[in-house]
């Protein structure tokens, strides 16, 4: 039936995941039965990840529950899903039995994609394969587009089939309002969302309308908004994610930690969640739960393509302070792998620096580290020097601080760093928070953020006055000499609105623009758990 129906089915590529070897072996025989031309394997929901970080399959089957391993298939979805690890176009099965049926249809409805229930036959495995390659050429032409990076393309398709209620239309819809949202098209992904929560009341549409009220600074809005999903869902882990960003959009760091921390029980081998919830910890000053976090992390994920090697920066920092020599070497000797594979990264460049220091410090290697420093602060003003780097400049040059090491240009160069990316109370915060080991540098951090504010409200106060062109030259002028987003966005804004009555105004919308183009893209972003240029779900400060 299937080679009638799809004589293409010898080229697709099917992932079968068990950790039962003849359960394994009757799926895998099902589907070569059916005419399937490529069947791969894994026994373990590790191994699967990594097969299917480097490979594209067309469905994969996987069970739900692993015996002897804290993650479920459900958790490898998720965290697939949430890396951007896994195309659209492959269908992922979940194989269960009845004991796990609730858990795993609703988990099918949140995701879109399909479950098979123990004991399964051969026919419903071949409906759902060729269910899987029905999809796949319905919605080929959305495919294409996102594989081509065209997602205007694919995110019109969506919406053209959503308001024709097309086959799959509420799948169209999910993809659509999340390229929206990735194009910053937020009105239209709210559209989205809005209709399917109204149609269906998706627990993911309810999310998806959170996420587009954040991104549009519409913190408490967003508030309420999680807090009545996390109600009606308090195990959607997801919805955790970016509660987690709301809180620490709103300063509230404590709540943010305890936010990530519900996220990790709930999917206790997720690496990005784990990720997340060390990186918080060590800014929060809580060492042992991030050594602890970030270990795990590494332990389990360090050859995933959602590991961050930015982990291995704050565990260099961590194992510093406890003085664990061989939990310190072996850190370092990580980063120093990952620069290795990837010489072209900036930004793995950078961590190296930063550990660098911190090896010169513990060699007690005085030069060394004054060069090391000294190479990093070169690059403050560099156009991807980001929040990042900044943080972990600072964290380093706190340490050093606290030795008998004397560094004349440390205060200028925190100064330049504060004056850069304070900008935020959310961001202030986050960068006193690593330079806590050195109070007097958080004390200039605190002191920069009040010149910025106070330089903003003086120009604002300018601008109710009717100096509308003065506003924007000297929000300009500051923040091309800070490279302050939150001051170039300013401009912009009063340009905009009153650019009739200022002379020069295209002239002027240029500059602005092409200083946030250069230093302001990645404006005060501080990654929790991101990697390679995937989303984890990491965290973003908004400007």
């Amino acid at each position: 039936m299937a080679r009638l129906l799809y004589p293409d089915i010898g080229d697709c590529r099917a992932l079968v995941i068990d950790g039962n070897m003849t359960s394994r072996s009757i799926l895998s025989g099902m589907l070569r039965d059916m005419g399937v031309g490529h069947v791969a394997h894994a026994s373990r929901a590790a191994d699967a990840r990594r097969m299917l970080e480097g490979r594209t399959f067309d469905v994969v089957l996987c069970d739900y529950h692993f015996d002897h391993s804290p993650m479920s298939g459900q958790d490898l979805l998720d965290d697939l899903r949430r890396s951007q690890l896994l195309p659209y176009s492959t269908v992922f099965v979940m194989v269960t039995g009845e004991a796990g049926y609730t858990h795993v249809a609703e988990a099918a409805e949140a995701a879109l994609d399909s479950y098979l229930l123990k004991p399964h036959t051969a026919s419903a495995l071949e409906q759902r394969v060729l269910q899987a390659r029905h999809r796949k050429k319905v919605l080929g032409p959305i495919f294409e587009a996102i594989a081509e990076e065209d997602f205007e393309t694919a995110a019109r398709l969506c919406q053209e089939r959503f308001e024709q209620r097309g086959e799959y239309w509420l799948y169209a819809a999910r993809v659509g309002a999340e390229l929206w949202v990735r194009l910053n098209q937020l009105d239209k992904a709210r559209y989205l969302y809005e209709a399917v929560r109204e149609a269906r009341a998706a627990p993911w549409a309810k999310l998806g309308i959170a996420r587009v009220e954040l991104e549009s600074g519409q913190l408490q809005q967003a508030t309420r908004t999680l807090e009545s999903l996390i109600g009606e869902q308090p195990t959607y882990a997801d919805a955790y994610d970016v509660m987690g960003r709301v809180q620490v959009e709103q300063g509230d760091m404590t709540a943010a930690l305890e936010t990530y921390r519900t996220a990790t029980e709930l999917t206790p081998a997720s690496i990005s969640r784990l990720q997340k919830q060390g990186m918080l910890a060590f800014y929060m000053g809580e060492a042992a739960e991030a050594t602890d976090a970030l270990e795990r992390t590494v332990r389990i994920g360090i050859s995933s393509k959602m590991f961050d090697c930015q982990s291995l920066v704050l565990l260099v920092l961590l194992h510093h302070d406890t003085r664990d020599t061989k939990a310190f070497v072996r850190a370092c000797s990580h980063i120093e792998r990952a620069v290795e594979k990837r010489p072209e990264s900036a930004r793995l460049r950078r961590f190296l620096e930063t550990a660098r220091i911190l090896q010169a410090l513990v060699e007690r290697q005085v030069g060394n580290a004054m060069r090391a420093a000294t190479t990093l602060a070169a690059q403050i003003r560099d156009e991807d020097f980001d929040f990042e780097a900044a943080a972990n400049l600072l964290a380093a040059l706190s340490r050093m601080s606290g030795t008998e090491i004397q560094l004349p240009e440390a205060d200028s160069w925190v100064m330049d760093l504060a004056r850069r990316f304070c900008a935020s109370k959310a961001s202030t915060d986050m960068l006193c928070m690593a330079c806590a080991p050195h109070p007097p540098f958080e004390a200039l951090v605190r002191a920069a953020h009040q010149t910025i504010t106070t330089a903003a409200e003086k120009a604002m106060t300018n601008s109710l006055n009717g100096a509308h062109e003065a506003t924007v030259r000297s929000l300009l002028e500051l923040g091309g000499s800070t490279l302050n987003a939150k001051l170039l966005d300013m401009a912009g804004l009063v340009l905009n609105r009153h650019g009739a009555k200022i002379a020069d105004c295209e002239q002027l919308g240029d500059q602005i623009a092409g200083l946030r183009r250069r230093f302001c893209t990645r404006g005060t972003q501080v990654a929790l758990g991101t990697s390679a240029g995937r989303s984890s779900g990491g965290l973003t400060l908004r400007h």
